[in-house]
């Protein structure tokens, strides 16, 4: 009986030659990433819960500051400074106004064939590049730390099979949203959603990135899908060597196996306060919106900048309406500057933010208050997520949340 993509990642790092879903393995942590949502707190449990404090490969941690950047307050310096004063201590890899952690981790970090934590739920974007990333507490990142390793229950694996092209104006962000609408926030929970297929080659990375970076909104454990030309080409111009490429057996077991005809999708929209709560874009036009937001390790790459930059350039945003653009990353930034992308939604009347989670995070930058609305290319949309908890988060594709920053309500671009 063959192994799936996430059984044989897992028997890698746990020297094993074979592991089934619902075995236990001790495995071996390739990378150990952590940002400043937390790493406080691991910190202080490492210097004061335990009695000889050490850290098994100061090597394999990453550790960024992503989700308040700059500091917006003293208690928030007070927190960054100890973790980056830490970093400089103990010798660990440190990203401070780089962007958005996965969006950096994948642009210098990830591999395929490893077995990563990370201190952040959407980790999972790293099974773009073949990779088993996974978001993981403060306790199991601290005793991960100071061991080198930890325990894992082999998750069941959802086999996705792509086929066809998504249509002009659809993306991989409608694509997510359509998913975890199909199967609920509760569909994959604890499972590996794996993709595959011939319609696995439309995809660019960017699309294979937000699609992998969602899979945690429909409780997986972890998203892989398989490494084929674009996925090495991605890590040869970034300078990097696979691991371990690693590809599911023929026979290996799935629990569940979802074809995707991808000409099926259409642009869709998240309503609040579920990611889940999905319906197509259409059902909710005229909805009115007081901020939109473009950006996130889910939607802040630059082919996302370019799709909104081609629907917004010579128009305005709306009246009263506050449309922030954050790039995921100073890469990003810097490309989207060399393009004049930009510029393009400066003259648009945009607000461009550093590189950082932004309002996505929701503790920071572009705040909403009581009673109003948000379109967001953002993570999640749960109650009081982006600001007061008397607010409304609907989550869309780049291309939806300009149109809509332009109109001054929900739309799509095809209704401009």
């Amino acid at each position: 009986m063959g192994m799936t993509m996430a059984e044989k990642i897992i028997a890698l790092a746990a020297g094993v030659k074979e592991t089934r879903a619902g075995d236990i393995e001790t495995v071996t942590l390739d990378k150990l990433m952590s940002n400043d949502g937390t790493t406080h707190l691991t910190i202080d449990m490492f210097n004061n819960k335990i009695k000889n404090p050490r850290i098994a490969d100061p090597g394999k941690l990453i550790w960024i500051v992503d989700h308040n950047i700059p500091a917006d307050s003293p208690k928030t310096a007070a927190s960054q400074k100890k973790m980056r004063d830490f970093a400089k201590e103990h010798g660990i890899k440190f990203y401070e106004g780089e962007g958005v952690c996965h969006q950096v981790m994948m642009e210098n970090h990830v591999r395929p064939g490893e077995l990563i934590f990370g201190a952040d739920s959407h980790t999972c974007a790293y099974g773009a590049l073949g990779a088993f990333g996974t978001g993981v507490g403060c306790t199991d990142y601290l005793y991960a730390m100071v061991t080198g390793q930890s325990w894992l229950l082999v998750p069941e694996t959802i086999r996705f099979n792509l086929k066809g092209r998504l249509n002009d104006g659809v993306y991989a962000r409608d694509l997510i949203l359509w998913i975890i609408g199909r199967i609920s926030a509760n569909g994959a929970n604890y499972k590996a959603m794996e993709f595959g297929g011939e319609g696995l080659k439309t995809l660019n990375m960017a699309d294979r990135i937000s699609v992998c970076n969602l899979c945690v909104e429909a409780g997986a454990k972890t998203a892989l899908m398989e490494v084929d030309d674009i996925a090495l080409g991605y890590l040869r111009e970034h300078g990097r060597e696979p691991k371990a490429i690693v590809k599911s057996d023929d026979d290996a077991v799935y629990s569940e196996v979802i074809d995707i005809d991808l000409s099926e999708v259409i642009p869709v929209v998240a309503k609040p306060h579920f990611v889940d709560s999905v319906v197509p874009a259409k059902e909710c036009l005229g909805i009115h919106i007081d901020e939109a937001f473009l950006g996130s390790c889910n939607n802040g790459r630059i082919e996302d900048l370019r799709a909104g930059a081609e629907i917004i350039k010579g128009k305005k945003v709306a009246p009263k309406v506050r449309f922030l653009v954050v790039p995921a990353s100073r890469a990003v930034y810097k490309q989207a500057l060399k393009e004049g992308i930009l510029e393009t939604f400066m003259e648009a009347g945009a607000i461009i933010m550093n590189p950082n989670c932004s309002v996505c995070w929701g503790a920071c930058q572009g705040v909403i208050g009581e009673g109003e609305t948000l379109i967001s290319t953002g993570t999640r949309n749960f109650k009081g997520r982006a600001g007061h908890k008397d607010s409304f988060v609907y989550l869309a594709s780049a291309a939806t949340v300009t149109a809509s920053a332009i109109k001054g309500e929900i739309t799509t671009a095809d209704m401009l």
